[in-house]
């Protein structure tokens, strides 16, 4: 891939700081420096930390990229990574593409043969992860979940029975709304809400769902948030219950369906439980 002035000729992912300006790295900076063209999700911001890093701009373009204007501008950017340019695109915050309007930029880039790179760094999820306590060997983000009660409920429902921790991204006015949710759903799983990460008044409220959401009370607390949610603690199942709840499931449905029911109910491996519907439905 040929390159001009320096800078790969391709559609750079710039991961940018999510809050502390000084949380860029050196390579993200050589790219807003080099880049052909500049994108951005939103202008002024990226503006903002380039002189605060004293990057010019000079005559380079900077086009704004978001949900509103993405089926635009997209094949203005596409074009100039035809002609063996380079792009970089920078979120308002954090790594591009996660939970970003950049998503199918990088998606439309690649389904033409682009090349596509990325300048990792700063990340709201990973930020989280390290202050909020809870298991990290695995984990899941599952990023915005629907603003409605009902369909909130019906996402966590889906969730419930993933082993590992989870990562959401909430907006304030709803977080108390999502604590209540969650401990409705989930039970008495251990979690923390994570606010203004790396910014001045970073906060981190540790206990259990139904404890943060009393905590919170009516509050609207203000700044960018994250919730991170503990896995479900194992249980080991009563073997008769477990038998009992299969033969009641087995008479509703097929054995597919009865083994994850039973599966995601008393968090037993669905083979497991498949086998023994077998061996339940031969004795029959």
């Amino acid at each position: 891939m040929a390159e001009i002035g320096g800078i790969e000729a391709a559609l750079h992912l710039v991961a940018v700081p999510i809050g502390a300006a000084r949380d860029i790295t050196l390579r993200a900076l050589d790219l807003l420096a080099g880049a052909d063209v500049l994108a951005a999700e939103d202008t002024r911001s990226l503006r903002r930390l380039m002189e605060i890093h004293g990057i010019p701009l000079g005559d380079r373009p900077l086009l704004a990229y978001h949900d509103h204007n993405g089926a635009a501008v997209r094949p203005k950017l596409l074009a100039v990574l035809r002609e063996g340019k380079s792009v970089a695109y920078a979120s308002e915050a954090g790594t591009p593409l996660v939970a970003d309007p950049g998503f199918q930029l990088g998606v439309a880039a690649r389904a033409e043969g682009l090349t596509v790179r990325a300048a990792p760094g700063a990340s709201a999820v990973l930020a989280a992860l390290c202050v909020a306590g809870l298991p990290t060997d695995r984990f899941l983000f599952a990023g915005f979940l629907p603003p409605k009660s009902g369909a909130r409920k019906a996402a966590l429902r889906e969730l419930a029975a993933v082993p590992a921790t989870l990562v959401l991204y909430e907006s304030p006015k709803r977080l108390v709304a999502l604590l209540r949710d969650a401990a409705e759903v989930l039970g008495a799983r251990e979690a923390a809400v994570c606010r203004e990460l790396t910014k001045r008044f970073e906060e981190v409220r540790r206990g259990t769902l139904d404890a943060l959401s009393a905590a919170y009370g009516d509050e609207a607390p203000r700044g960018e948030i994250v919730v991170v949610i503990d896995r479900a603690a194992a249980r080991d199942a009563d073997p008769e219950a477990l038998r009992d709840a299969l033969r009641a499931a087995l008479a509703e449905g097929s054995v597919k369906s009865a083994a994850q029911e039973i599966s995601d109910a008393f968090g037993v491996p669905r083979r497991q439980v498949y086998e023994m519907a077998l061996a339940m439905k031969d004795e029959t």
